[in-house]
């Protein structure tokens, strides 16, 4: 039985949160053109990118930030 080292679960912990974060922008696509069925696609990614950037949390690029711990 293989072990698995810290730096190959590190590399799937982070390909999960792109999936995941991937997973989010497309279930957000699918609202904005169910909301927007007149919209065409370039519409749809318009408003899509608009989104990305104006949603709560998203003033300095990002949702809000844990405190990291700091090194000493």
């Amino acid at each position: 039985m293989p072990l698995i080292s810290d730096a190959d679960r590190l590399v799937a912990r982070f390909h999960t949160a792109v999936d995941l974060w991937a997973t989010g922008v497309m279930l957000r696509r699918q609202t904005i053109r169910r909301r927007n069925p007149e919209a065409s696609a370039q519409d749809v990614e318009a408003l899509l990118n608009q989104w990305l950037q104006q949603r709560p949390g998203a003033e300095m690029g990002d949702g809000p930030q844990p405190d990291l711990p700091r090194r000493k």
